[in-house]
């Protein structure tokens, strides 16, 4: 079988042109307010619960949109070096949109180690894409790369149509992708924006899903990532938290629509995680107090949120469970 290419050069242009519009948006962003520093409670310790030490100073670091985790001074863990597989998802096939880095990529990592190809799908993080690829390899699985815009429906279509025929089937969708700027108030969110939030957020994940559906069978699953803000709100998250509450009741909706074939749906609400989107939405120095707001009083690593998804995508794990918002926010009670 031919090595799948990084990048599909005929679409390469409406890629890059999706990423510069995200780069306009938060220049624009940029230019109605000051940098401004968190306030966290530094005097507490950070508690530890795992052998696996985390990181609970971040760099004082901007990432420009779309954010490439190459760039990244603190390096997100996503190798899960304590985790074993034991071929819970051995023979099936997953397509995960916002696999580049990330969560995205810290599931692909694991979906490979339990067995599973993975198609991934991304917006135009090449380099970040194929070093993705070169793990998933490693732990000897295959890995198509699709680069293109989620916002485009004829995209997800095809991005479906290219997994099907590179794998021979589809059992497992992550919808992953997501567009996020912060706002001090309602006036700064123009149409522009929320329209790019939107369809980036619940449009894509509609597009995808829908596409997938003729090739998921009994015992296949869908995997929406939500948010704690979708749970809670949140004041300078005003279009995003509002598509992260949208993710959540399209995850319990669909469950209900697709119990009676046998394909469960499931939504799983990070709270804050150590990534590229978040950099790449704060200045550098509002992020150096990111995540000190929960009880962990620091950001989760993506690798702390994969094993959720692969509980959820495993039938032998969660073959009675569908329609639930899982939440995985470092914090006690929600």
């Amino acid at each position: 079988m031919n090595k799948p290419k990084a990048k599909d050069k005929g679409r390469a242009p409406a890629n890059e042109a999706a990423a510069e519009k995200q780069r306009a948006l938060q220049r624009e962003q940029d230019r109605k307010e000051p940098a401004e520093g968190g306030s966290g409670d530094k005097e507490k310790v950070p508690p530890q619960t795992s052998r696996q030490k985390y990181p609970s100073e971040l760099p004082a670091q901007h990432l420009v949109k779309p954010g490439l985790e190459a760039d990244m001074e603190l390096k997100p863990q996503f190798l899960a070096p304590e985790y074993e597989g034991s071929g819970k998802l051995k023979g099936m096939v997953a397509l995960i949109t916002g696999g580049d880095s990330g969560i995205g990529r810290a599931v692909a990592v694991l979906y490979a180690r339990e067995g599973a190809d993975v198609a991934i799908v991304y917006l135009s993080s090449h380099e970040d894409a194929e070093e993705t690829r070169r793990h998933v390899e490693r732990e000897g699985r295959q890995c198509l790369l699709i680069a293109g815009d989620v916002k485009d429906p004829k995209f997800c279509q095809e991005a479906v149509d290219r997994t099907v025929k590179e794998f021979d089937g589809l059992d497992i969708l992550v919808n992953n992708a997501a567009f996020q700027e912060h706002a001090h108030k309602l006036e700064d969110i123009t149409d522009e924006r929320l329209d790019e939030t939107f369809k980036t957020n619940i449009y894509g994940y509609f597009y995808m899903a829908r596409a997938a559906l003729p090739h998921l069978k009994k015992g296949s699953c869908i995997i929406n990532t939500g948010s704690v803000v979708g749970l809670r709100g949140s004041p300078q998250l005003l279009d995003y938290s509002a598509t992260k509450g949208a993710i959540h009741a399209f995850t319990m909706s669909l469950a209900s629509s697709l119990l009676e074939k046998g394909i469960r749906v499931n939504a799983i609400a990070p709270g804050p995680v150590w990534t590229p989107l978040n950099p790449a939405d704060r200045s550098a120095e509002e992020i150096t107090e990111f995540g000190k707001q929960t009880d962990f009083k620091r950001p989760a690593q993506p690798e702390e949120l994969s094993p959720a998804y692969v509980f959820l995508a495993s039938p032998v794990c969660a073959s009675y469970i569908t329609g639930i918002v899982l939440p995985v926010t470092g914090s006690v009670g929600s």
